[in-house]
């Protein structure tokens, strides 16, 4: 029978014997008395399993090595973590788990894979110096890979039922390295690094810090989704973190943040307010009304490049958003050592932050003086669990309670 390519389906056909049958991946299926309603329906079904199983017989699926199921379950991963139609950071984290899988069990029978190998996966990961938290996501995502094989039936369930035995690895129990909790940033480091920022970032960090929006959503802000109807605007998020959740997003900007954000608004509704392309030609209009020597001829004749390795883009990404910060944070850091001689050259006098951690210091501000269920709404998270992890708990509350009760 001739290979079947594109959308073409198996013919049905009708053997000597009488029966229907099908061939699919070289073997013949047979079907049941030929040109009965049985038979047809149970063409359908055996079609429609074999399409499903990526046009291959699930009996031919059972000696499937990792790497192909890995190589199957990328694919799906592709197509399914999407939004707005670009790939989300997940399939990244999926391809580093499954490098690890694959780079020393991808010869194996998938059906043979058990627990004790999913900890030796484990204890490697621990060797060469992960976090705790990073290898329990790890160790997740290649036993999210299992479950999803066993939907598709190319693994017994009892393969993944072995592999949800193994535990994660708790707290002071491992050998795996410990990280340190993310603070907020304290509000003398973040008023230095102000200095260094470029105005139009370091309105961004002002208003994530008044707002605790997540660096993504301050990136992406745009006039059309603000409604400023009422004395408090409403930010209205076209692609949050959760929307795959069918959760609304709304960030509320009161006054002193609408002071920051009005003159962004200025500009069409669907262009982004904090734009780099803006952002850099107002730095070479300070640097030109800075210049000490006067231009030359040739370098007023000289044509700027119409295409440089590396244009400004129409908005700033969360990574290039945390570098300038970054950028800002060492600059401070020279300067503070200047500032003191005495100062050991290791030491950093001026730590650096990531974005994030604003989010971090709105919480606890939220918490201290209006509650946790304030801060849970203004973060936008669906459960108070969450937001103790955002929001640092007020010792001195405690503090004060025992100084009156203790």
């Amino acid at each position: 029978m001739p290979r079947l390519t594109g959308n073409r389906l198996p013919k049905y056909r009708k053997h000597a014997s009488g029966q229907a049958l099908i061939t699919l991946d070289g073997q013949d299926v047979y079907l049941g008395p030929h040109g009965t309603k049985a038979s047809r329906l149970e063409y359908d079904r055996v079609v429609g399993e074999w399409i499903a199983n990526g046009r291959t017989l699930v009996d031919a699926a059972a000696n499937l090595t990792i790497n192909e199921i890995a190589v199957r379950y990328l694919a799906y991963a592709k197509g399914y973590y999407k939004k707005n139609g670009k790939q989300t950071d997940t399939v990244t984290c999926i391809k580093i788990a499954l490098r690890h899988l694959c780079r020393t069990y991808g010869r194996t029978p998938a059906r043979s894979f058990g627990p004790l190998a999913l900890a030796a996966i484990r204890d490697h990961l621990i060797e060469i110096g992960n976090s705790r938290v990073y290898i329990n996501d790890n160790v997740d995502r290649i036993r999210r890979m299992f479950k999803w094989a066993v939907s598709q039936e190319l693994i017994p369930v009892a393969v993944h039922q072995a592999l949800a035995t193994l535990p994660g690895l708790r707290r002071g129990r491992s050998a795996a390295r410990e990280t340190a909790p993310v603070m907020p940033v304290a509000d003398d480091v973040f008023e230095v690094t102000l200095r260094y920022l470029r105005p139009t970032v370091a309105d961004m960090a002002r208003l994530q810090r008044l707002t605790g929006c997540r660096p993504a959503e301050i990136c992406m802000l745009r006039p059309c989704d603000m409604d400023r109807s009422g004395d408090v605007w409403a930010y209205r998020h076209e692609s949050h973190k959760t929307e795959h959740h069918d959760r609304q997003r709304v960030i509320f900007f009161g006054p002193r943040a609408q002071a920051i954000l009005q003159p962004y608004l200025n500009r069409s509704a669907e262009s982004y307010c904090f734009s780099p392309i803006e952002a850099e030609a107002s730095r070479s209009e300070d640097r030109r009304a800075n210049r000490v020597s006067p231009i030359t001829p040739s370098q007023a004749a000289r044509k700027r490049r119409s295409r440089p390795k590396r244009p400004a883009g129409q908005r700033y990404t969360e990574d290039a958003y945390r570098r300038a910060i970054h950028r800002a944070c060492d600059m401070a850091d020279r300067q503070a050592h200047q500032d003191a001689p005495r100062a050991s050259a290791e030491e950093r006098l001026v730590a650096r932050w990531s974005p994030n951690r604003l989010r971090h210091s709105a919480g606890t501000e939220i918490r201290q003086r209006f509650g946790l269920e304030a801060a849970q709404v203004t973060l936008g998270h669906a459960s108070c669990g969450v937001t103790e992890i955002y929001a640092e708990r007020d010792l001195r509350k405690a503090a004060e309670v025992m100084r009156i009760v203790g």
